[in-house]
C-alpha cells in the first residue's frame, strides 16, 4: 500500500486494518472482514470501500477484493453459526429463562418465527448492520441446513460487499464519503432496534404490574 493510500486511509480505518492490507493485500481485507463478523464494532463500511480504493490504486485486483472480502464474510458467519450450534436449543432456552422479563414463550415464538422465515432472515440480515453477524447464531441454534446457510450467507454477503467495494473503487480518494451514508443507515436501524426493545420491556413490565394488582 503506497504512502498516499496510507495517509488517506489513516483518518478513518483502524491502523491494524491498514496494516493487514499493506502486508497481505486482498487476503488481508478478507481477514479484516472475517474479524468484523466476529466483532461487529469493527466497521465493514470502512474496510470494504477502503479495499475498493486499494484496488483503484493497483494495490490489489478488484476481483480479488470482491472474492476475498466475501470469503471473509462467510468464514466469520460460519464461526458464529458454530457458536450457535454448540450452544444448542436447550441451553439457549435455559439461559434465556434466567434473564429478567424474558419468558420461555418468547424464545419459543422467536424460534417458530425463525423456522418459518430463517432463509429470508439470513439472506437479508447480511445487509443490516450488527444483525448481519448476530443472525448466524440463531441459524446455528436451530441447526439450519449448513449448505443452505452457506449459500444464503455467500449471496447476501457478496451483494453487500460488492456495493461498498465498487463504491470505494469508483470514488477513489473520496472513498470515505461512503461511511457517512452508511453511518446514517446504521443509526436508523439501531434506533428502530432500541425502540423495539424498549416497547417490549414496557409491555412486559406493564403486564407484570397488572398481574400483581389482580392477585392483590
Amino acid at each position: 500500500m503506497d504512502t498516499q493510500m496510507v495517509n488517506v486511509a489513516a483518518d478513518s480505518a483502524p491502523g491494524w486494518v491498514t496494516g493487514l492490507m499493506d502486508a497481505l493485500g486482498a487476503p488481508g481485507a478478507g481477514i479484516a472482514i472475517a474479524l468484523e463478523n466476529l466483532f461487529p464494532p469493527i466497521p465493514s463500511e470502512v474496510i470494504l470501500p477502503m479495499a475498493g480504493f486499494a484496488a483503484s490504486q493497483g494495490q490489489m485486483s478488484l476481483l480479488a477484493a470482491l472474492l476475498w472480502t466475501t470469503a471473509g464474510s462467510v468464514v466469520g458467519a460460519l464461526a458464529l453459526y458454530g457458536v450457535g450450534a454448540l450452544l444448542g436449543r436447550e441451553r439457549t432456552i435455559a439461559i434465556a429463562a434466567k434473564l429478567p422479563l424474558v419468558k420461555t414463550s418468547d424464545i419459543e415464538r422467536t424460534e417458530a418465527w425463525f423456522v418459518k422465515h430463517g432463509p429470508k432472515a439470513v439472506f437479508f440480515g447480511r445487509m443490516i448492520p450488527v444483525f448481519r453477524s448476530l443472525i448466524s447464531v440463531p441459524a446455528g441454534v436451530e441447526r439450519m441446513s449448513l449448505p443452505m446457510f452457506t449459500l444464503l450467507t455467500t449471496l447476501g454477503s457478496a451483494l453487500w460487499n460488492t456495493v461498498f467495494v465498487l463504491a470505494g473503487y469508483a470514488l477513489g480518494e473520496r472513498w470515505e464519503d461512503v461511511t457517512g451514508y452508511v453511518s446514517t443507515y446504521s443509526k436508523v436501524v439501531l434506533g428502530i432496534a432500541v425502540l423495539a426493545v424498549v416497547a417490549f420491556l414496557v409491555v412486559r413490565v406493564t403486564k407484570a404490574g397488572a398481574g400483581t394488582r389482580r392477585r392483590t
